[in-house]
């Protein structure tokens, strides 16, 4: 098991994942569309994607976190 205090990491790099990979596949396929070599392509992308969004999500997640909390009671 993975100690708790590596859970926001975690979290940034199951998010960033998810999320990149949704954004990639739907940008790819709106580029080059669903057949043909799609995968391949698609996989690529997600890469370069997932590369930029982890380190983004661990910089921006904390400021997120401090504008909601302003933001609610």
């Amino acid at each position: 098991m993975i100690p708790a205090r590596f859970a926001p990491v975690l979290f940034g790099l199951i998010l960033s994942g998810l999320m990149s990979a949704i954004v990639s596949g739907i940008s790819t396929v709106r580029a080059i569309g669903p057949g043909g070599d799609f995968l391949g392509v698609w996989a690529l992308s997600w890469v370069y994607a997932w590369a930029v969004a982890f380190p983004v999500v661990l910089v921006v997640a904390p400021v997120t976190r401090r504008i909601v909390a302003r933001l609610t009671r």
